[in-house]
């Protein structure tokens, strides 16, 4: 595995918190997805992932979720794919629909996105997301608070700002891509839950 340096996340962290210019959060941003993209594709993903579900499984049966969103894992994400092999449940798959996220019931046609993963067919059939009890969210690091930096489309800060108060956000992410702090833009939204391989836990409040 490549060592892991966080010399960028640290030096990132000194001069967030709303003091920088927006542009140069997009320009922060643009560095650490290059970062955590390189830290990623070392790490034994199919092994973090089998790690990573098993503990899912126990938060999803200590809540007793009965309707849950999953993700299509693809690249270097960890995979919650196994997850209704451990825990029986509704399961639930996002489409990219007009720059917002469709939420579509398992099973369904899935289709292959231009970007290279799976979702739902356009015709498949759609239930509106406040039926959800948990939304599993990908992302390439999360920091304590539950910050999240994605690929910089928005489709999931527009998703999880519409969701009611009661659905339970949790955002998937190896340990070591756990950062000390991310920059934040005013839209982001931060997720309530943390699920590494180490286990879940509460965001920081």
């Amino acid at each position: 595995m490549t060592p892991l340096t966080v010399n960028l996340p640290l030096v990132i962290a000194q001069i967030t918190g709303g003091r920088v210019p927006f542009k140069m959060l997009a320009v922060m941003k643009a560095g650490l997805r290059r970062w955590a993209k390189e830290v990623r594709k070392d790490l034994p993903l199919k092994a973090l992932s089998q790690e990573l579900n098993q503990h899912l499984a126990r938060f999803l049966r200590e809540h007793q979720a009965g309707h849950i969103l999953l993700y299509s894992a693809f690249g270097s994400e960890l995979d919650p794919g196994s997850l209704p092999s451990l825990y029986p449940a509704t399961y639930y798959l996002p489409r990219t629909q007009d720059h917002q996220l469709a939420v579509h019931p398992l099973p369904c046609e899935l289709v292959r996105h231009r970007y290279g993963f799976w979702e739902p067919a356009p015709e498949s059939p759609q239930v509106e997301p406040d039926l959800l009890d948990v939304v599993l969210v990908p992302g390439l690091a999360f920091d304590p608070w539950g910050y999240r930096l994605g690929y910089g489309r928005g489709f999931y800060d527009r998703f999880l700002a519409g969701l009611s108060p009661r659905v339970l956000t949790v955002g998937l992410v190896a340990e070591v891509l756990v950062l000390p702090e991310l920059p934040r833009d005013p839209w982001d939204v931060p997720v309530r839950f943390l699920a590494t391989e180490r286990g879940v836990r509460l965001a920081t409040q």
